[in-house]
């Protein structure tokens, strides 16, 4: 009986646990979870678990793990009992839920920082047994702070101005923003208190000042700002202003302001005349001396103001000097003299600056000119020397001695003769190697020009003249070509300077003979003719040259070749 007994708890147990693995926590899904609160703020400790078909949760229970390893009861919850609060958490715990077996959560209004540990929510179901889940519970303190300034005096040694402190769970830090020279030091105590102290040196210029205290913490996003201004106290310093400095005798509203500083405001003034009771017919108006009169020459004097506060005081002077009349007469003559003198001054300056222009603009026209005459005289003579040269150079290469009382010029071969067939009017002589018309040939035979040289006639006019030279074209211009190139087609002089000289070509009139005796047409002797040929031929080989189109005369010591045009050398 009792084995049986034993077997049939035994399948009941495994089947429990077989059921109790359905059932599972929808919150928290964890078996342990850490959570964190802030203090005076609510908290919330989810449970919540979900049964199966055919379970059910009987009884809830919140328990609180105590230092020494025990638990400490804080609620309950039965599923037809309802719920029940224990010891110091009555009245300060309850469940989320109206039906707790269902939704477990516990909720703490105003968490306390003895509410920080762990926390155990224990599910009891029908038939499936007992649940836990563990919740670890950290309650953070947001900092108070606070912040203590000093009233300063302007002068103290190097001293606290300001402490800030802060309180806070975590500890808190502090910090300072301000642009005050100065040093900071932090303390902080075992119960989380921290504390700053900043510390400089005072000057009146540091009234006023920024000088905020920071506070950080890890609950706050960003950190609390205490705002404080620096207060440093200093004496007054007075001064003394006058809308005019024009004092005389007459002058009627004048006044003397007196202005001063210093922290606090000072609220005691005082006007002194020469050291003793000012003047009859003054009146001092907050911090003006006013005249209600007008000025006297008795008047003159030092006025002093003196200010006061609970740091001290001070006190200012003021020369009060009263003349006889305006000095704005005066010097209203003096500036108009001035200005006078000043305008005077600039017209004589622009006039002379003008006169300058005027004489520098006239010298450069002057140079210009000179520089102009003087060009074109070296042009001139450049001009001179060059056709000087030219002369010397052409008369070095003359090389007949008789020829200085004779005009030569420099023979240029006919651009008729380059740019077209040469042809003869004359017919052939017999026996001589070249022949002349014209001047030296019968009348009415081969045209020359003025050098006694036939004449090379265009294609144009060569067609005019071609119904009579057609048969003897060709002979004419082969024999032409050859006297060009043994004679060099230039004027005959008699070899060495010896004997007559020969006619000048280029000087020869219209039936003048090359020879010495004029021979008559028609009654020539070969043997002149030939003779008379070949000295034209000998002459020009051995006195003249051809070169670039133009004929000129051998070099010869004593040789003159003047210009074709007559000139002054």
């Amino acid at each position: 009986m009792e084995l049986a007994g034993t077997a049939a708890k035994c399948l009941t147990l495994l089947f429990l646990l077989a059921i109790s693995v359905n059932g599972d926590f929808v919150e928290p899904p964890e078996a342990a979870t850490s959570l964190r609160s802030l203090a005076e703020s609510q908290t919330r400790l989810p449970c919540h678990y979900q049964v199966e078909e055919g379970q059910k949760v009987v009884q809830v229970t919140w328990y609180k793990e105590l230092p020494d390893g025990s638990k400490e009861q804080i609620i309950t919850a039965h599923f037809t009992d309802g719920h029940t609060e224990f010891g110091r958490y009555s009245g300060r715990v309850r469940f989320e839920s109206s039906t707790p077996t269902v939704n477990s959560a516990l909720l703490i209004p105003s968490t306390e920082e003895s509410d920080e540990g762990s926390y155990t929510c224990h599910i009891s179901t029908f038939p499936n047994g007992n649940f836990e889940r563990h919740i670890t519970l950290t309650v953070w303190i947001l900092p108070i702070s606070s912040l203590e300034s000093v009233d300063l005096i302007e002068g103290q040694s190097f001293r606290v101005a300001a402490t800030c402190r802060a309180v806070g769970r975590p500890p808190p830090r502090v910090s300072w923003d301000t642009e005050l020279p100065g040093q900071s030091q932090n303390r902080t105590s075992q119960g989380g208190s921290v504390s700053s102290y900043y510390s400089l040196h005072p000057l009146r210029g540091m009234n006023g000042q920024k000088l905020d205290c920071l506070v950080w913490h890890p609950a706050l996003t960003q950190p609390r700002r205490i705002s404080n201004r620096l207060v440093v106290q200093y004496p007054p310093d007075a001064t003394i202003s006058a809308p005019t400095g024009d004092w005389f005798v007459g002058l009627e509203k004048a006044e003397l302001a007196c202005s001063s500083g210093g922290y606090p405001k000072p609220q005691n003034l005082t006007w002194k005349w020469k050291g003793g009771a000012l003047p009859d017919g003054t009146s001092v108006v907050g911090g003006k001396l006013i005249f209600g009169r007008a000025l006297r020459l008795n008047d003159s004097g030092v006025y002093t103001c003196v200010v006061k506060n609970n740091i001290g005081e001070g006190k200012t002077e003021y020369m009060l000097t009263v003349t006889q009349s305006s000095q704005r007469s005066d010097k209203s003559t003096f500036d108009n003299m001035l200005l006078i003198i000043i305008g005077a001054s600039a017209a004589a300056l622009v006039i002379i600056l003008v006169v300058v222009v005027l004489l520098v603009n006239r010298h450069h026209r002057q140079r210009n000119k000179k520089l102009e005459m003087e060009l074109s005289e070296k042009k001139d003579e450049i001009i001179s020397f060059s056709r000087q040269a030219s002369f010397r150079r052409l008369n070095s290469v003359s090389t007949d001695p008789r020829g200085q009382a004779e005009d030569y010029a420099l023979l240029r071969v006919d651009s008729r003769m380059k740019n077209s067939q040469t042809s003869l009017d004359q017919p052939i002589y017999k026996g001589s190697q070249s022949t002349l018309g014209g001047k030296w040939g019968p009348p009415g035979g081969v045209e020359v020009d003025e050098l006694g040289r036939p004449v090379v006639w265009h294609d144009g006019r060569e067609s005019m003249r071609g119904g009579e030279m057609d048969g003897e074209k060709e002979e004419r211009r082969r024999r032409v070509e050859s006297y060009l190139k043994s004679s060099n087609m230039s004027l005959v002089q008699q070899d060495d300077g010896v004997g007559p000289r020969e006619p000048d070509l280029g000087h020869l009139r219209q039936g003048d003979s090359p020879t010495t005796q004029s021979v008559p047409e028609g009654h020539e002797e070969d043997d002149d003719d030939d003779n008379s040929s070949y000295q034209i031929s000998e002459a020009l080989t051995n006195h003249f040259y051809y070169s670039n189109g133009v004929l000129r005369p051998r070099p010869h010591s004593n040789a003159i070749l003047l210009h074709p045009r007559p000139q002054i050398i």
